[in-house]
């Protein structure tokens, strides 16, 4: 017992000695990202008790944060120890940045000063950017992107938003709206365009001025991205032309009259020049550009944009999404022969001095649904062909955007499918990913119905897993799954060494959907929801529907197909996902992430209550899914004359899986509102606002899966 009580007082004074070290940070002054970074690193020591003193003198430990770009590259960092000295090093400011934030997450997960050693990271993809619209001129007019406004005009969201991206290793935002030029700018020659008075104008400017004064704090590079061709309804007004041209349309008639193309590059040139701390541009064609064919289109963009950034007087980058239109029309096909156009267009546009390349050349990856298979099935059109990176090109990368409609409300993350991204799309001529939604806005949270304390302000950090591991492994794909752990192990003690794993298991759920489930468009699918574009309506996927509907990764197999194998005898390879292959994995993962936190107890932690609820809503809608496609499978085996009892069969499976929704239910009633979502109605610009989603509310389209087993007939009686 005496022998305890001595080590407890010996272990005591040695802690009481190493709290009270004192630290002199050595940093440039003059750097507004060293000062950054250091202000980052400040409360991890504080709050590890060390004294941080002014001047360096009689100091426990130095820190030296510094440049070092003939050693070490760009966006790299080394942090080195020498006896009590610790040696920050960046290959220029932005690896100093991720350095001394590395360096501050070592102190936040328990480590001293003391045990810190030898560590050294570099970017594995120059662009890390995040796709975000905003709710003003947006993309689809919806109450669910109108409700954004107030927030997405708050300076804090802005830097919240901010440091979690280069907390995460993101280096690029990008914003775009449909005409972004009057929300920054009064067009010198075309004041008539602006619908604001001098006063509002001022707050516009101050907004804008903001994001990016802390962008490049923070070593963010910025770009603006609108879709074209549109004007302000002022403009249209005061010149009678393009009336089509304005908020909310977007699939219109390009008006190309010389009017428009002036006023489009004067607005470029002028924003360029009021805001020197905008890195660059991106350039859309597609919307707003109908009756013109691909040739017109690019033509138009290097008249405009490409002019305006000449005139700007300052180098600027360029983001040039590839078209998805070899026609005419707003929405087209890919082709080789729109291919081999745009990358002439591209090429052209990396020889002009005053463009600071490579450009970024971007496609949307699986159309709008990134997050299925990691394999690159199609882009927004259709196939992808080779001529991008077949010869390698110069002076230009390939970027996908890694687009999310499918879950808005839920928790998602899943580490390995995400290297598994990075791990198909890093061959040469791959510049980095875009991450982020069209048809949702991470600002306002309106999810949350329980009253009390919780650990976010905004949506976005509901989602904090999903940007850590985009951001965090576009950075480095080999950051271990540790690192992700111990956030939850921080935010929520012991018991958050298991959520990990258990979010892994049950939001992949998310994956198996959107692979099993061909889809194209932002509303084509909605995975959390379990819901799809069914005409001109989103609706809950019926049996019948997922029945016939294709799949979207090559290697799964449709219930329709898996069907019709069986009654041939035709036999599938090891690799292939049947659909009994995929009950099973869903069946698998589902169980087991439920099983992992069975006893774990939030008890008055609304934020662990929030995590373990969306574990067991994304592992009980893989359930349902399994009992679904079990019931889909007798279903189209009793009308194939494979058996009678299969109709018995299917009924049985149905009404199992309405109960796993029912469980959805009764876990997400109380915690969450009706959400608005910003679902297709028929029409390109009417408003559609009668658009609340509940996993409730849509319990009767469930259920009538029973009826439609239940009234089955044989397709040849």
């Amino acid at each position: 017992m005496k022998t305890s009580l001595v080590t407890i007082l010996v272990a005591f004074l040695f802690v009481s000695e190493a709290l009270s070290q004192s630290v002199y940070i050595l940093l440039d002054q003059s750097s507004i990202e060293a000062n950054y970074a250091v202000e980052k690193l400040k409360p991890e020591l504080v709050s590890q008790k060390y004294e941080l003193i002014s001047q360096p003198k009689n100091y426990d430990y130095l820190i030296n944060l510094g440049i070092a770009s003939s050693q070490i590259g760009p966006e790299s960092f080394e942090i080195k120890t020498e006896g009590n000295k610790i040696s920050v090093l960046g290959g220029d400011a932005r690896g100093l940045i991720y350095g001394t934030l590395s360096l501050a997450e070592s102190l936040r997960n328990g480590a001293s000063l003391g045990e810190i050693g030898f560590k050294s990271e570099k970017p594995h993809f120059p662009l890390r950017a995040i796709k975000h619209n905003t709710s003003w001129y947006s993309y689809r007019p919806s109450s669910a992107l109108d409700l954004h406004t107030e927030t997405l005009k708050d300076v804090k969201y802005w830097e919240a938003f901010l440091d979690m991206m280069v907390e995460n290793r993101f280096n690029s935002l990008s914003i775009w709206n449909l005409h972004p030029f009057v929300f920054m700018i009064k067009p010198k020659n075309f004041p008539e365009a602006s619908p604001f008075n001098d006063k509002e104008m001022e707050e516009w400017k101050k907004l804008h001025k903001s994001i990016f004064r802390m962008a490049k704090e923070r070593a963010i590079e910025t770009y603006i991205i609108p879709f074209n061709i549109f004007v302000s309804h002022e403009f249209a007004n005061a010149h009678n032309i393009a009336l089509e041209n304005v908020y909310p349309h977007y699939y219109v008639t390009g008006d190309t009259s010389e009017l428009v193309k002036r006023y489009t590059r004067e607005s470029v040139t002028q924003l360029l020049q009021e805001y020197p701390e905008l890195t660059g541009f991106g350039l859309t064609l597609g919307e707003g550009m109908a009756g013109m064919n691909p040739q017109q289109r690019e033509d138009w963009m290097f008249e405009t944009y490409i002019e305006g950034m000449r005139l700007a007087g300052r180098p600027s980058k360029l983001v040039h999404r590839i078209p998805f239109s070899s026609t005419t029309e707003s929405l087209g096909a890919t082709s080789v022969e729109l291919e081999q156009l745009t990358r002439k267009a591209i090429e052209r546009e990396a020889k002009l001095d005053f463009i600071d390349g490579p450009i970024w050349a971007d496609l949307k990856y699986n159309w709008s649904h990134a997050h299925s298979t990691p394999k690159l099935v199609k882009v927004h059109g259709g196939e992808m062909f080779d001529t991008f990176y077949n010869p390698l090109p110069e002076g230009f990368k390939i970027t996908y955007t890694a687009r999310n409609e499918d879950f808005f409300a839920l928790r998602w993350g899943v580490p390995q499918f995400v290297r598994d991204h990075i791990a198909e799309n890093s061959q040469p001529y791959v510049g980095g990913y875009f991450v982020g939604s069209e048809s949702y806005i991470p600002a306002k949270d309106y999810f949350t119905a329980v009253e009390g304390p919780v650990d976010w302000d905004f949506a976005f950090q509901r989602q904090w897993l999903f940007y850590k591991l985009w951001g965090r492994l576009l950075y480095n794909p080999d950051t271990p799954d540790e690192v992700f752990a111990a956030t939850y192990v921080k935010k929520f003690g012991a018991d958050g060494s298991k959520l990990l794993e258990a979010m892994s298991l049950a939001s992949s759920t998310q994956l198996k959907i959107g692979s099993l489930y061909d889809s194209r468009w932002d509303f084509t699918l909605y995975g959390e929801g379990l819901m799809a574009l069914v005409g001109d309506t989103t609706k809950y996927i019926s049996a019948d529907i997922l029945i016939n509907q294709p799949t979207l990764d090559p290697d799964y197999v449709s219930v329709k197909d898996y069907i019709s194998a069986v009654k041939t005898g035709k036999k599938f390879e090891p690799a292939i996902i049947t659909p009994l292959i995929l009950i099973s994995l869903l069946e698998k993962d589902c169980q087991m992430a439920l099983d992992l936190i069975k006893n774990i107890e939030p008890k008055q932690n609304n934020a662990l209550m929030y995590e373990l609820a969306d574990i067991k809503i994304w592992a009980n809608l893989g359930l349902h899914l399994a009992e679904k496609l079990k019931g889909s499978i007798s279903l189209e085996s009793y009308r194939e004359g494979l058996g009678n009892n299969h109709k018995a069969e299917a009924v049985s499976s149905f009404t199992n899986a309405l109960q796993y929704w029912d469980e959805i239910i009764a876990i997400s009633r109380p915690i969450y509102k009706d959400m608005p979502l910003t679902h297709y109605n028929g029409s390109s610009h009417d408003r559609n606002d009668d658009n609340l989603f509940h996993w409730a509310l849509i319990r009767d389209e469930v259920a009538h899966d029973i009826e439609i087993a239940r009234s089955a007939t044989l397709l040849k009686p």
